[in-house]
């Protein structure tokens, strides 16, 4: 999940794949696979003057690439790689094979470019090739889990971000509704990805990173440990000395929003110095989820499925 701060936050770590774009040719040709989704351009949500959807064209995609520069190394401060610096995109090779939901605000007058407010990058189990892994795999033993549940269908989320002034409630609600909408479609039966507390130090989130340590830990059966290379504790405040309220208060908004839906937490967290993040691990079976929010969000999502 993160790199953006705010509402919401994904982190990158794999440098090295960062440093070559996917060609526009490659994107078109991907998008012309059938293995992509059946809801490509087709509305997942609606709110307002917010309309919420699937990428359908390259061009869709490099502007959702330019959003994300915009948030993660302009307003945020990440490291640029030449290509970045060059192209203005934040882009990488997991763009050209995952499904890359788009909310627009219809009210903006201009083109596309003018009215793309937010993004979210999706990849399902479905979608990997031999030879490839999910993103977070870079920072946590992802494969280890998805072995033991071959039978299921995972969904990765990554890549989010809004313009600032669309970091709001109704903004998380309508890219939650074109999430459950594209999970229904896809059969998905677990959500997962990396989520991010802004800075290197663990030790400045001391509180929120030990309340999800006592709190929020996935249980056995969901577990997976970040890499050892990678490890840093979140053990760090006893638990006796945490006041759960000052813990919520200063914990991302994302990583608030997916605990009220069920989500666990993995064992461990990663240190990302290119993006400048501390990130944790997002475990969210479907089966999990509130039923007062898969009814809210299911409710909805007959509308456009």
């Amino acid at each position: 999940m993160q790199q953006a701060l705010g509402i919401f936050s994904e982190t990158a770590h794999d440098t090295q794949m960062k440093q070559t774009p996917p060609d526009t040719l490659e994107i078109s040709a991907i998008l012309a696979d059938s293995g992509l989704s059946s809801l490509t351009g087709q509305i997942l949500g609606r709110m307002g003057s917010l309309i919420v959807r699937i990428a359908d064209n390259p061009e869709t995609i490099r502007i959702a690439q330019k959003l994300r520069y915009d948030v993660f190394y302009t307003e945020l401060g990440a490291q640029k790689s030449q290509n970045t610096v060059l192209e203005e995109r934040d882009s990488d090779h997991y763009d050209a094979i995952c499904d890359h939901l788009v909310v627009y605000d219809t009210s903006i007058a201009g083109d596309e470019a003018a009215q793309l407010v937010g993004t979210y990058r999706l990849m399902r189990s479905d979608m990997i090739t031999e030879g490839r892994s999910f993103y977070s795999a870079g920072e946590y033993e992802i494969n280890k889990l998805t072995a033991r549940k071959p039978h299921l269908q995972f969904l990765e989320l990554g890549r989010s971000c809004v313009k600032p002034e669309y970091r709001s409630k109704r903004t998380v609600e309508l890219l939650w509704q074109g999430i459950w909408s594209y999970c229904r479609q896809h059969k998905i039966e677990v959500m997962f990805g990396c989520a991010s507390f802004h800075g290197t130090v663990p030790e400045a989130h001391a509180v929120p990173l030990s309340f999800l340590q006592h709190n929020c830990r996935a249980d056995a059966e969901w577990d997976v440990r970040a890499l050892e290379q990678h490890y840093r504790s979140m053990d760090i405040v006893p638990q006796e000395a945490i006041n759960p309220k000052v813990a919520l208060f200063s914990m991302p908004p994302l990583i608030k929003g997916y605990l009220r839906l069920g989500a666990m937490i993995g064992d461990g967290a990663v240190v990302d110095h290119q993006f400048g993040t501390t990130d944790v691990l997002i475990i969210l079976p479907v089966e999990r989820i509130s039923s007062r929010y898969i009814n809210y969000y299911g409710a909805e999502a007959d509308r456009f499925v």
